[in-house]
């Protein structure tokens, strides 16, 4: 290019501008392609108002309050040339104010600004506000006090800036509820009924609140002795359900602290307290949040579920979540039988992979209790052990490491019904005996409740463990008597019979019944008196193996004489031997021979053996579910764990969605009357001027 012909351009740019090729977002071209239709002028792609509804609200989201219709009202922003029709220069101007920070405060200015000049006259603003009210709307008075401060009295008006306009929107709610409250204050007492203040925030606020405050609006008289509401109760209640996010923000924070996952008005105060500079909540602020809460639940401490019924961070209509229970209801009855089946098998293999895998890790201490269970005689002389030590090195020494398995398999066969029969029972008798309101259970219904699981799981597990106590034993049998056969696990049970399979049957109940009455009650109070668990804590595995661990110890230990004598009247007697008749038979004699300390033998390995297990158990079946998750399952979404995870995630905006940042637009513009956006677009569509019922500016009586 010639120097002549650069100095030309410049000179051309410098006089007329120019122009630089707009870039946008692989994602903003994906969007704009999906809804856009070809304009029938031009060929073009373009978005009509009901393409672009479409794009920034989708049919599938949730809508809460706010009716899918009213989001055209966001049609006028985005539709710069007033047109009618949006190309993807604008619907790229329209995402790129979506993603601002202030893009809620931003939208609504835009609209008022009908000139696009940068300011929004009074004239505009009251026009369409008049033409967007609904018709038995309170009515505003654009002359009061408070609109002077902001627009000027009558023969001053002026015009606002972006700032000055966001900040009078920012107080136009509670102007509005004052100005409401005087026109229902006819005696001028400072005092208007219940229903009169239900009016007032349905009217103001609905599209802010859940169906639970909205129901039960007319209770608020129900926080002070009188039956009507006073003007510090509307400016309370109209304070907290302004500040939802911190009191959402506080509750968590005060019910994670808290034992049981419930607290007080004083504990919600005094966590209010820590978290905010001052002391924001004044006590009757926190009397109406408790209230509220406490409609169904009159206790005086309440949880996260009482609260969500007055914070509803998803903002769900009843109806919409019963429509969801209904379609969820039907897409599980529409599972075929043979799906759910195969689905349950799966977990139950899971579950039974990992109690062979937990009981296979401990075995070997298992063998060793039951050898020195088994040992007789009181004379040190007559032991083949002298310890738990002492059996392990002889097993290995005699045996070989070999031996440490011996009857594995009955024993690894026998785990996953026995878990199975014994963590369901629990759970089921728990639930019949906790209270569904506060999740309460009385500590002897928790005893009751492990006893029973207990006594359930012995009709399968006794006749596998005699198996594998007969086969644990014979290897020493076979090293002190000359050619003593070896059995497999088949000769064992016909030789036994299924009398014979249940011998001891009644010292495994006397074992099984009080072990999982201590351990089932000791492990539930653990996780929540010691780990602090609670509706909003949930524990870490680590966790729930020492609260396992732990739990297991009093457990196996003060169970270990009914597990001696269970032994000993399963194992066969040898020659020289005395062959035990029955329960009491066993113990007399046993106490007779040995001696108290007797029945005791074997505890330490107990409980080596059941408190790890229990922990080797849930890791495994933890890491498998992880690992190997059932096929054509969808992956659930992570739940808050935590405080802190919970506070990461508060109310966070997804700025990349069209329909969040529209939605929270529409919230706030809606703070100015519920039916703004129900206007009809007119014929052509061509911004606001070409609505029905507008008429330009129009002059104040």
């Amino acid at each position: 290019m010639s120097t002549a012909a650069t100095v030309k351009e410049a000179v051309k740019e410098t006089l007329v501008g120019s122009v630089e090729p707009e870039q946008y977002s692989a994602q903003t071209k994906a969007r704009f392609n999906r809804f856009a239709v070809k304009d029938a002028e031009t060929g073009d792609l373009v978005l009509g108002p009901d393409e672009f509804i479409n794009a920034i609200a989708p049919p599938q989201e949730d809508y809460h309050k706010i009716k899918r219709e009213q989001y055209s009202i966001l049609f006028h922003v985005a539709d710069r040339t007033k047109k009618g029709k949006l190309s993807l220069a604008d619907w790229g101007y329209f995402e790129n104010i979506l993603s601002k920070p202030d893009a809620e405060y931003e939208i609504a200015f835009r609209l008022f600004d009908v000139d696009r000049l940068g300011n929004v006259k009074y004239e505009d603003f009251r026009r369409l506000y008049e033409l967007n009210k609904g018709p038995d709307s309170i009515p505003f008075d654009w002359n009061c006090e408070w609109a002077k401060l902001y627009i000027g009295g009558k023969s001053n008006r002026h015009n606002m800036n972006y700032q000055q306009f966001s900040q009078m929107l920012r107080g136009l709610l509670g102007e509005r509820v004052r100005q409401a409250f005087q026109r229902f204050d006819v005696n001028g007492d400072g005092f208007i009924e219940p229903e009169e203040f239900a009016t007032i925030i349905q009217q103001t606020a609905r599209h802010k609140l859940s169906d639970h405050l909205l129901e039960n609006l007319h209770t608020l008289c129900n926080i002070a002795q009188g039956s009507k509401i006073s003007y510090a109760n509307v400016r309370a209640f109209l304070n907290m359900i302004n500040e939802m996010d911190l009191v959402e923000l506080i509750v968590r924070r005060a019910c994670s602290k808290s034992k049981d996952g419930r607290i007080t008005r004083a504990e919600f105060l005094n966590q209010a307290a820590k978290i905010t500079r001052f002391s924001l909540f004044t006590p009757m602020e926190a009397d109406i949040l408790f209230h509220f809460a406490s409609l169904d639940e009159p206790s005086g401490r309440l949880g996260l579920k009482d609260f969500t019924k007055v914070l509803d961070a998803a903002w769900r209509r009843r109806d919409e979540i019963e429509d969801s229970r209904v379609a969820a209801a039907a897409g599980a009855a529409g599972r075929s039988f043979l799906s759910q089946a195969v689905e349950s098998a799966y977990n139950f293999g899971l579950g039974s992979i990992a109690g062979a895998f937990g009981a296979f890790m401990v075995y070997p201490i298992d063998l060793v209790k039951t050898r020195m269970q088994n040992q007789r005689g009181a004379d040190p002389g007559q032991r083949l052990y002298n310890n738990s030590i002492d059996c392990f090195r002889k097993v290995i020494r005699n045996e070989g490491f070999r031996g440490l398995y011996s009857g594995v398999l009955p024993q690894l066969v026998g785990v996953a019904p026995e878990k199975a029969i014994k963590l369901t029972v629990n759970d089921l008798v728990r639930n019949w005996f906790t209270d569904k309101k506060t999740g309460q259970i009385w500590w002897g219904s928790e005893v009751f409740a492990g006893g029973s699981a207990g006594a359930c799981q012995v009709v399968f597990t006794n006749p596998l463990e005699i198996v594998k106590i007969r086969l644990q034993v014979q290897g020493e049998v076979a090293k002190s008597v000359e050619g003593a056969p070896k059995r497999s696990a088949i000769w064992i049970v016909r030789n036994l019979g299924l009398v014979g399979l249940y011998k001891g049957a009644s010292a495994c109940l006397l074992r099984d019944v009080p072990f999982s009455a201590i351990y089932f009650p000791t492990y539930s109070h653990l996780k929540r008196d010691l780990f602090g668990e609670s509706q909003t804590k949930k524990l870490g595995v680590i966790q729930l193996l020492t609260a396992g661990a732990i739990a297991g110890m009093p457990a196996a230990y003060l169970t270990t004489p009914c597990d001696v004598i269970k032994t000993r009247l399963q194992v066969e007697a040898r020659k020289g031997d005395t062959a035990y008749t029955g329960l009491r038979h066993a113990a007399r004699t046993i106490w007779q021979e040995e001696g108290f300390r007797a029945f005791f033998k074997g505890g330490p390995a107990r409980i080596f053996r059941s408190s790890p297990q229990f922990g080797f158990t849930l890791a495994a079946y933890e890491l498998l579910q992880n690992v190997l998750p059932f096929p054509g399952k969808p992956t659930e979404a992570k739940v808050a764990a935590g405080v802190a995870e919970a506070v990461s995630t508060l109310k966070e905006k997804a700025v990349d969605s069209p329909f969040q940042r529209s939605r929270n637009a529409l919230k706030v513009l809606l703070d100015l009357d519920e039916h703004f956006g129900r206007a009809p677009l007119g014929p052509s569509a061509q911004g606001w001027k070409a609505l029905p019922g507008w008429m330009g500016p129009k002059s104040e009586a």
